[in-house]
């Protein structure tokens, strides 16, 4: 079954092996997801973080680069609920750290991100220049817009925490869903991130799903070199999807504070923390991992606000050369990372994997 479900999903996705590169907002760059691409991959860029305009750059860009599939995602979280009260207490709480720097934190904090659940120009963007994939992160789109990208001949995925929410994805029209692993860097894509996370890891997450679920699992968490590919699909699922392994790639946008940290001992303590950005996410240990331990999670703005804060925080950190404040998204994979091209990592992972097969 697992066999037949990958050969769909390659079929479907139109790639000639089943690894995905994480669509990371922020990091991944259209020339890693070209050189995803040529390389028989599925290549991605993570449009959460800009608008239609910006999405547009980075489409044409990767177009510029290669003529194979690739993965546009976007960020389908509920819209900030702003509160003033919260707000102006979290701004005071983050001043000693800000004031650590020679900086001022911000006079108040705004939505900088846009959610796909009301953007009517990232929708419209999307039907005009179809990438062959959309993939949904923090839940699904309307049933009119899923309808409108469907219709456009578009192959849609959405990330899934639990079984509830991979249920919801499938029932909502995706044609592959997403298995993230509580081991995975970045944000968690949880639908609601007041509500307790069941934290399945990536193995018992995988299962789970491919017992449950008519479509195809795409494993993703922890997922470091290919025999943790050939691992997850002897477990069910058709694909895995990679971000931190690309990370430290040549066509990486990560800094060098970032970089740096991939390869220091932060990298064996990763931590799941809202404090950077409003929403659960697993980041390399670093001063702002350390400043949010134990900070209760209804003192925490919404999701973008506290984002608006953070990177302002870590703006004033890297210009007094302090990269301790970043955003400095890694999995629990983190140790085995490795510096080369997205072309030369995609070729040592193939060639893992036939091994491993």
């Amino acid at each position: 079954m697992a066999v037949s479900q990958s050969a769909a999903l390659l079929d479907l996705l139109k790639i000639d092996v089943p690894i995905i590169q994480a669509p990371m907002a922020g990091t991944s760059s259209p020339a890693m997801a070209a050189a995803v691409a040529n390389a028989g991959g599925l290549g991605s860029v993570g449009v959460g973080a800009t608008n239609a305009a910006g999405a547009r750059t980075m489409i044409a860009a990767i177009r510029e680069r290669t003529n194979r599939s690739f993965n546009v995602n976007v960020f389908c979280h509920q819209p900030a609920t702003p509160n003033a009260k919260v707000d102006a207490a979290w701004l005071e709480r983050l001043r000693p750290e800000f004031e650590r720097l020679g900086a001022e934190p911000p006079a108040a904090l705004t939505e900088i991100y846009k959610s796909f659940v009301e953007d009517d120009d990232m929708l419209a963007l999307l039907l005009e220049t179809r990438p062959r994939v959309v993939s949904f992160h923090f839940g699904v789109p309307s049933p009119d817009r899923i309808r409108a990208l469907r219709d456009a001949g578009i192959i849609l995925l959405g990330s899934a925490t639990n079984l509830a929410e991979a249920r919801a994805v499938a029932a909502a029209g995706a044609h592959a869903v997403v298995a993230q692993g509580y081991e995975a860097g970045g944000h968690r894509g949880v639908f609601d991130a007041a509500v307790p996370d069941d934290r399945l890891s990536t193995m018992a997450l995988t299962q789970l799903l491919t017992r449950n679920l008519d479509v195809p699992v795409i494993a993703a968490g922890g997922i470091m070199d290919g025999a943790g590919i050939a691992a997850v699909m002897r477990l069910g699922a058709a694909a895995a999807q990679l971000g931190t392994a690309f990370v430290t790639t040549d066509e990486s946008l990560a800094d060098a504070g970032y970089r740096a940290a991939m390869f220091s001992d932060s990298a064996n303590h990763t931590v799941m923390t809202p404090v950077i950005s409003g929403r659960p996410a697993r980041c390399l240990a670093n001063r702002f991992t350390a400043f949010g331990a134990g900070v209760d999670f209804a003192d925490i703005p919404s999701y973008p606000l506290t984002y608006d804060a953070g990177k302002a925080l870590n703006a004033a950190g890297k210009a007094a050369a302090e990269p301790g404040y970043g955003a400095q998204w890694a999995g629990q994979g983190a140790p085995l990372a490795r510096s080369m091209s997205a072309t030369a990592l995609m070729a040592t992972l193939i060639a893992e994997l036939n091994a491993a097969a």
